[in-house]
């Protein structure tokens, strides 16, 4: 492990206990480490009541921003099974994928979970909060949507994107 990569902060994925996620994200603010916890709004219908709950994006997941020499203060939260890697050290997640992920998100871009995916046919999205990221294209409702996938957790979502604001990968 370089010296440099253990010193400097970078986003990793902290593996939670089932349905742990919001409780571990508090406990990450309470403990002043940097974290970023995507979630969607669902609505769910009881015979009697409809309730709009908010549900993380990638289930079991919660990105810490921290230099690795810091992980113990993660890995000691209660709920936070380990950080997500390769042979017992964990593997840093590209700085630009969770940037604009925050960035769709905060700008109001409608996404919900899908199953991973690795085959179809790939697009660039040019414009927008989302611009310079690549993804599967897929038709749902009609509508055109792209598939963005985290190769390291193996989870992906779905967002709806104007036919406009792509291109195809050659």
């Amino acid at each position: 492990m370089l010296l440099r990569e253990y010193c400097e902060a970078a986003w990793y994925a902290a593996y939670t206990s089932a349905n742990h996620e919001k409780r571990v994200a508090e406990q990450l603010g309470v403990r002043a480490v940097e974290h970023f916890l995507p979630t969607y709004s669902s609505v769910r219908r009881w015979k009697d009541r409809q309730v709009t709950l908010q549900l993380p994006l990638f289930p079991g997941y919660v990105f810490v921003r921290i230099a690795l020499r810091d992980r113990l203060r993660v890995q000691q939260v209660p709920g936070v099974a380990r950080l997500v890697g390769f042979d017992g050290t964990p593997a840093a997640l590209p700085e630009e994928e969770i940037e604009a992920l925050r960035t769709g998100l905060v700008s109001g871009v409608r996404a919900e979970p899908h199953p991973y995916m690795t085959a179809g046919r790939r697009v660039r999205i040019t414009a927008g909060p989302l611009a310079g990221n690549e993804g599967i294209l897929v038709r749902r409702k009609g509508n055109l949507r792209v598939v963005l996938s985290i190769d390291l957790i193996q989870r992906s979502i779905l967002v709806q994107i104007d036919a406009a604001s792509l291109e195809p990968v050659v």
